[in-house]
């Protein structure tokens, strides 16, 4: 059995930047949950049009597929908004051992800059109050400030393990 991390938080947190350096320095591979998500998914989040839990429910599926797989192999890092308790039950369902949630915290101002910046990515920065506005923060997860350098929040990750 391998170790499971889901590093989440809404769009623009950092999820897969932490991700793959937490991949980095762990060795864990890394997955990207947006890579997964079905065409009709991220047409609707291109056109501006705030995804709901049907449209979530088959993608969540396919994630807590995907980590029950990997746990039998080499674990995994998976970037995924997460962003419902509901999902987090979903997507840790059927494994072993709890995974390692990581949340990533940061005011609505800051990753607003963030997404603002960011190019090449479907998720409009006007969908993005309707993620806090869906946003669950979990009571049990590793919590992290975004207002932090790459290193220190893996360094701050890696501590609170």
């Amino acid at each position: 059995m391998s170790t499971i991390f889901i590093i989440m938080g809404v769009s623009g947190a950092g999820k897969s930047t932490i991700g793959k350096a937490l991949s980095t320095t762990s060795g864990i591979p890394f997955f990207d949950a947006d890579d997964y998500h079905p065409q009709a998914n991220v047409d609707k989040m291109s056109r501006g049009e705030a995804l709901n839990d049907d449209d979530r429910w088959p993608w969540l599926r396919s994630l807590a597929e995907l980590l029950k797989q990997q746990e039998v192999k080499n674990g995994a890092i998976l970037a995924c908004s997460a962003l419902k308790n509901s999902y987090r039950e979903l997507m840790e369902y059927d494994l072993d051992a709890p995974a390692n949630w990581v949340y990533l915290d940061g005011t609505p101002e800051l990753i607003a800059e963030r997404v603002a910046a960011r190019s090449g990515h479907f998720m409009p920065p006007e969908l993005l109050q309707s993620q806090f506005d869906t946003l669950e923060v979990p009571d049990e997860a590793i919590r992290v400030s975004i207002d932090q350098s790459v290193d220190d929040i893996i360094s701050d990750i890696l501590t609170q393990l």
